[in-house]
């Protein structure tokens, strides 16, 4: 086998350029050094002389700012990937949690009736957000797969996403503190509602930690040609 010495090096600084999730990231940059040692190997049994022909697979792979943004654009989609998933999957799952409890909750009819009349249309308007955002992580996730092949700028749909999510944990935010103060013995519900909660924070800390790597990822210097 080539000495792995010269591409080692170069593998290295192609993942230092890299930004993105750990994993395909690692197998991205194990892919490179594969078939730089393969070529490399090749060369070898043609005459040259293992440094010589490391260096040589070198050239020929490219340099890392030409190769980079390539590779940078699939760990983008990669991570675009992720967040679309959480979504469709989490958003709806919240949605329909909170749902049901706020239909049992309270459990008597004076209760709902002493909540203002505020209350439905913004509890309407929070189902409404969250199914919007997880048909929207839906269309992102088959845009992202089997669409890629049409979509010309993946980057602008990954963006977009975690702008959503951006835009969307804030408002639900609010409204959801809203339906909390404006519901019927809302002391009552802290104790009812504590495991909701709970799951509903760990989710939205999870969509914000996606929505934060997909903006890091497809920054315009990572992504440029």
């Amino acid at each position: 086998m080539a000495n792995a010495g010269v591409i080692d090096d170069y593998v290295t600084r192609l993942g230092r350029a890299l930004k993105g999730p750990s994993g395909p990231k690692r197998d991205m940059v194990t892919e490179a050094r594969d078939s730089l040692i393969d070529t490399a190997e090749a060369l070898e049994d043609g005459g040259l002389d293992r440094a010589e022909a490391e260096r040589v697979a070198v050239e020929e792979f490219g340099e890392i700012g030409e190769i980079a943004p390539a590779y940078q654009e699939r760990l983008a989609v990669s991570a675009g990937r992720r967040l679309a998933a959480l979504l469709f999957v989490s958003v709806p799952l919240t949605c329909l949690m909170w749902s049901m409890i706020w239909k049992f909750f309270p459990g008597d009819l004076a209760g709902y009736a002493s909540r203002p009349g505020w209350f439905g249309p913004v509890a309407r308007a929070v189902d409404l957000i969250q199914v919007a955002v997880g048909v929207a992580g839906g269309l992102a996730l088959f845009a992202l797969g089997r669409g890629l092949r049409r979509i010309r700028r993946p980057r602008l749909v990954v963006r977009s996403l975690a702008t959503l999510v951006w835009v969307m944990l804030p408002t639900i935010g609010v409204l959801s503190l809203a339906l909390t103060y404006g519901s019927y013995n809302s002391a009552g519900l802290t104790g009812y509602g504590t495991a909701a909660t709970l799951v509903s924070d760990a989710l939205a800390l999870m969509q914000l930690y996606g929505a934060v790597r997909c903006m890091s990822v497809t920054r315009r210097g990572l992504t440029a040609a």
